[in-house]
């Protein structure tokens, strides 16, 4: 209802982030079957990542310049209030909330529960392509200290941060590996799956409890740094998300993931629950 409402002022853009791993075409096909009025198409590969190296995870950061252009070709403005939906309870979502407040641009939100919620409530789809007017859209900074690189992982566990790893628990110990060639995680991560988070009707936790699923992992305070990680950079951006919405400072993103990780063998690996 709140986005229904906001939907009529000229400063509000909605993107859509539905995508699929397995198959990267289908949430754009699915947007142009129904997609919340307005909405531009947010493709998880070509807009919101890099295009990997030998030695990236599967979605590196975009270059922020070309997320910039991006931006300004959907017709965002520094002023502009984005609000990010997807079809996923907010798991790719967040990395457009994310990468947007990485740029300086807090005028960002995430739909709570998505499409599934906007349907839910009775709001109307359309399938005509937005009308949007191209922008030159210019951030306001970088924030680089919020990004830890794969080489600076020891350095951060060493000095006491929390790495907590968004996967589920069963890629995380080394049961099963449906997306990347190795199974594990990284010597001293904890395991947080971004859907404790979740109440059942894939909306985020109410804040009280959305606090004590936090604290049961990482404490009242949290440390002095949470890192958050996953496959590759993107449900990761969900546990940002939470901390947020909990009303807790900080959170750094390990962009590279456990997809980067595993790229040099001789990178330790662990299974199992962790320590």
């Amino acid at each position: 209802e709140s986005l229904a409402a906001q939907l009529a002022k000229p400063d509000t853009i909605v993107i859509d982030c539905r995508f699929r791993l397995t198959e990267p075409a289908a949430g754009f096909s699915a947007y142009r079957d129904g997609h919340i009025s307005g909405a531009r198409y947010a493709h998880l590969d070509n807009d919101l990542a890099a295009e990997p190296g030998p030695s990236d995870g599967r979605h590196p950061l975009p270059d922020p310049e070309r997320l910039a252009a991006t931006l300004g070709a959907w017709g965002i403005l520094r002023s502009s209030f984005v609000v990010a939906y997807d079809d996923a309870s907010g798991a790719i979502a967040a990395r457009l909330w994310w990468l947007l407040r990485w740029l300086g641009h807090d005028r960002v939100a995430v739909l709570d529960g998505g499409l599934d919620a906007w349907l839910a409530a009775g709001q109307p789809l359309e399938t005509a392509p937005p009308d949007c007017e191209a922008t030159h859209y210019v951030p306001n900074t970088t924030h680089d200290d919020w990004v830890v690189q794969t080489d600076e992982i020891g350095r951060y566990l060493d000095s006491g941060a929390l790495l907590l790893d968004a996967r589920s628990d069963a890629r995380f110990r080394g049961i099963k590996e449906p997306i990347d060639p190795i199974a594990g995680h990284v010597p001293g991560a904890r395991n947080l799956p971004f859907t404790v988070m979740l109440a059942a009707d894939g909306t985020l936790l109410e804040a009280e409890a959305l606090d004590n699923a936090l604290t049961r992992s990482i404490g009242k305070q949290g440390g002095d740094v949470v890192i958050a990680m996953c496959g590759s950079g993107v449900t990761a951006c969900h546990l940002l998300l939470a901390l947020a919405a909990a009303g807790r400072r900080g959170g750094k993103l390990y962009a590279g993931s456990w997809s980067e990780w595993i790229r040099d063998s001789n990178r330790e690996i662990a299974t199992g629950e962790e320590a």
